[in-house]
């Protein structure tokens, strides 16, 4: 079953290996009137267990219609190719990540893992609105960890899918991006500062699931890094 269900919002955590290590990953199921929104789909070999959580919430993989990329590193992406021998969803990336997933780019990280090539079909970019049903779901930009890297913000809710723009450690414990998979900290640090500004009561991080954290940690983070 999902770990967190929150209107609409649905996370799916569930352990993968990669990179040669082995840790749990937090894609979401959003819902909508078209169906499900994915947002990131995990490593190669991610669809039993997607398809495993959207079955305990009465979908299928069939019914993702969309599928959002935070950005491009493989334990987001790797499994997009798979998941779409099982459904016609549209891909959407950020216009500077899709390069990447389209393999007109290598990874920036250098991890070897170039997964399949999929063809991006819509790039999007800072205040692209969805509507979804929990509210809309708005893009925002936060470059640092990838040069594309977006997050996801519901007004309604007060909630932030943060993809690696964030990492919790526990359900009350959120902390900034990781240094050491994150190739300009500084541009990372500031895109952290913007979502505090942003009005939020809690995030979804996909290294470490759902955390009770608002705008005020987020401040704290980016203070207690300069």
């Amino acid at each position: 079953m999902s770990d967190r269900d929150d209107a609409g919002v649905h996370t799916l955590p569930f352990d993968v290996e990669y990179g040669g290590l082995e840790f749990t990953i937090t894609p979401t199921a959003v819902e909508t009137d078209r169906g499900v929104v994915l947002i990131d789909v995990g490593p190669d070999g991610a669809v039993d267990a997607l398809r495993t959580h959207l079955t305990a919430i009465g979908y299928d993989l069939a019914d993702v219609w969309l599928v959002v990329l935070t950005h491009h590193d493989g334990d987001h992406a790797g499994g997009l190719d798979e998941l779409l021998d099982h459904t016609d969803a549209v891909v959407a990336a950020h216009r500077e990540e899709a390069p990447y997933v389209t393999g007109d780019r290598e990874p920036i990280k250098g991890d070897g893992d170039r997964y399949p090539p999929v063809a991006v079909d819509l790039e999007l970019t800072d205040g692209v609105r969805v509507p979804t049903l929990a509210g809309p779901m708005d893009v925002v930009e936060t470059p640092g960890h990838a040069p594309g890297h977006i997050s996801l913000h519901f007004p309604a809710g007060g909630l932030l899918i943060a993809g690696d723009a964030l990492v919790a450690d526990g359900a009350a414990s959120l902390s900034g991006p990781n240094p050491e998979f994150t190739p300009d900290m500084n541009r990372a640090l500031e895109s952290v500062a913007g979502l505090a500004d942003l009005e939020i009561e809690h995030v979804v991080c996909h290294h470490g699931g759902y955390v009770q954290a608002d705008s005020d940690r987020l401040r704290e983070i980016v203070d207690s890094s300069c």
